[in-house]
């Protein structure tokens, strides 16, 4: 029976964290070794970064440029704990670390192209639902050529909530009875699903954002499944709907 499947791209179908926690601990190394004589911990510089950076995503959305913003106001704190004057060349090269994530090359998550392959040839009308700077998700989107398997169905949003999934959900006209949102975040991806009364797969990340961590409060009106692995997804949704075709 044909379903709607909607993708998330970032750490569902593509890395994107670990290249997030790899800019951060430079930028943790990097103030360490500015604020050495002021004993400053790395750990501390990534403990500020992640509260400084989560706070910020709650009021502007994934904006890219929140994250190297987020680099400037982590220095600019430790500067004023330590009664030091900020430096306008020290925050221009903070600001260029974090800015820098953008310009690495993401890898697939294993199995990615088999994945939709299988779902595209079972005749499933696969959507992509990614949270992002649309300049820098078309650039990721193109890089894969994942436009073979969604086409149009593309839905870049700044921000990645409930109220967004309804619009989508009312815009496509989807039978949510037969609509899933596959994603690694609780909080952006599987809550809002459930929420809108679809059908959710959280697959887990490689490495989690903390932002992403959150506790599900809402009862699910159809089917919420949990996988380790990109490639099972086929099958527990294929699993989920004979199940129910034989009721």
């Amino acid at each position: 029976m044909k379903q709607t499947i909607l993708f998330d791209l970032d750490d569902t179908l593509i890395h994107c964290n670990r290249y997030f926690f790899m800019v951060i601990d430079q930028f943790a190394s990097w103030m360490a070794d500015r604020f050495r004589r002021e004993g400053l911990d790395p750990d501390e510089v990534r403990r500020v970064q992640a509260e400084i950076d989560i706070a910020g995503v709650q009021v502007v959305g994934f904006d890219s440029e929140h994250f190297p913003r987020s680099f400037v106001e982590t220095y600019r704190h430790f500067a004023a704990r330590f009664g030091v004057a900020p430096s306008r060349d020290e925050e221009e090269t903070v600001w260029r670390l974090g800015r820098s994530v953008y310009e690495l090359e993401a890898e697939p998550y294993p199995h990615m192209e088999e994945t939709l392959v299988r779902l595209k040839e079972e005749g499933h009308e696969l959507h992509l639902y990614t949270g992002g700077d649309p300049e820098i998700q078309r650039r990721k989107i193109d890089r894969f050529g994942l436009r073979r398997f969604f086409g149009s169905r593309i839905h870049i949003r700044r921000h990645k909530n409930v109220e967004a999934l309804e619009e989508i959900a009312a815009s496509c006209g989807f039978d949510r009875s037969r609509t899933w949102m596959i994603g690694n975040s609780l909080r952006t991806d599987v809550i809002p699903a459930l929420k809108a009364g679809l059908h959710a797969i959280h697959v887990q990340a490689e490495r989690e954002w903390q932002y992403n961590i959150a506790r599900i409060d809402v009862e699910p009106k159809g089917a919420f499944i949990r996988l380790k692995r990109l490639k099972d997804v086929p099958d527990a949704i294929a699993g989920y709907v004979r199940s129910h075709m034989l009721r």
